[in-house]
């Protein structure tokens, strides 16, 4: 049986995205990598703070082939103060794996993208409706939330449940020969009308008239979200150790929170000024001050870091890291009853001294030492 209803809703959202539409660099030229780049990007991130990202990204990165050659202190850098970094290194996984394998081209449909690296249900929708007009839907937070509204869905939108009833429901409404436009336009409507905090913009909306919440005034009900867990925190110190031209920076490991990106180094805990000589005294620095840095926080989706920070000068980081490689320095170190000294001499080997200029533009520092990188950048 034909659906007027479904036929007049896609005709209804697609009229006023013609008319509304955002527009944004990747749909002026939305190639199959454009979108790819621009959807990893978008997760999690406001579509303000990605589109300058995304300009310098294509211009260092233009294609696939590009990407796939970068080494990891570029990709790393680009994307530095983005956050969630596991995004752009699955994004330059799935780039080697296409020169590979598909001649650095994506595949077109949604079954094949969702295998890659890094692509989930939502970035292979995308993916296949925007750039190879596959009609799937792309579910995501948006996309959840206008459907809960619009059905008044009674369960969490977090449960997997949800997403399969949101699926099926926007699979029977998608049209064959506009799936990316409609997508989008879903997407448009969720950022800019049917918002996530506040009243929705119904008067504005196109799909009010298809809307239960709008029609029994019960938008502020849905959609229904679990109680959200209560964040983590962690204290830490931040050391910011430099001579008149170096400072030290650490990597962080391979795996985990942040992981392989340059920091500086840091310890669990508020230590207190008192406590800082012994505290250093594994690394035998020549201390000349010590004075208190800023206090910073950083929130994290299921953590918080509390900071506070202490700007240590020290006479020459040049002749420190010459002096770690005597003898006499090691044999200092072993004497030392108090020191951890596999803990100490790990720490040693991987503090590394860089110049203040290519700390802005070789090394990727996360988001969360900002507030440390902007007053190292006052006082170098």
């Amino acid at each position: 049986m034909f659906d007027h209803n479904k036929t007049e809703f896609s005709a209804a959202l697609l009229y006023w995205y013609d008319q509304h539409r955002r527009h944004l660099p990747w749909r002026e030229d939305p190639t199959a990598y454009h979108v790819w780049v621009s959807e990893i990007m978008l997760q999690q991130t406001r579509v303000e703070a990605v589109l300058g990202y995304y300009d310098r990204f294509m211009k260092a990165c233009p294609d696939i082939r590009s990407l796939a050659a970068a080494s990891e202190d570029t990709y790393m850098k680009l994307w530095e103060g983005l956050g969630y970094y596991s995004r752009v290194r699955h994004l330059h996984d799935a780039a080697v794996l296409l020169v590979d394998q598909y001649n650095a081209n994506l595949p077109d449909t949604y079954a094949a993208l969702r295998e890659l690296p890094g692509i989930g249900d939502y970035t292979a929708a995308a993916i296949a409706s925007i750039a190879f007009g596959e009609a799937v839907p792309a579910v995501d937070g948006n996309l959840l939330r206008i459907f809960a509204r619009l059905t008044e869905y009674p369960s969490s939108i977090k449960d997997s449940a949800a997403k399969k009833a949101a699926f099926a429901w926007y699979q029977e409404r998608i049209p064959k020969n506009r799936p990316g436009d409609f997508n989008q336009a879903l997407m448009d409507i969720g950022a800019t009308i049917c918002l996530p905090h506040g009243a929705p913009e119904c008067a504005h909306c196109p799909l009010a008239d298809f809307c239960a919440a709008k029609k029994n005034g019960t938008w502020g009900s849905y959609p229904v979200m679990p109680e959200k867990k209560a964040r983590r925190v962690e204290n830490r110190t931040v050391l910011l150790i430099h001579d008149k031209v170096h400072i030290l920076i650490d990597q962080r490991p391979e795996k985990g929170l942040l992981a392989g990106l340059y920091e500086f180094p840091n310890v669990e805990g508020h230590l207190s000024e008192e406590a800082l000589p012994e505290a250093l005294s594994a690394l035998k620095l020549p201390i000349v001050s010590i004075r208190k840095a800023p206090d910073a926080k950083h929130i994290f989706t299921h953590l918080e870091w509390h900071m506070i920070g202490y700007d240590i000068t020290v006479a020459s980081l040049d002749a420190w890291q010459k002096a770690k490689k005597h003898a006499k320095f090691e044999s200092d170190l072993e004497a030392a009853d108090h020191i951890n000294v596999p803990a100490a001499k790990q720490v040693l080997q991987s503090l590394l001294p860089v110049h203040f200029e290519k700390l802005s533009t070789e090394y990727a520092i996360p988001s969360a030492f900002a507030i440390y990188k902007n007053y190292i950048g006052k006082i170098s």
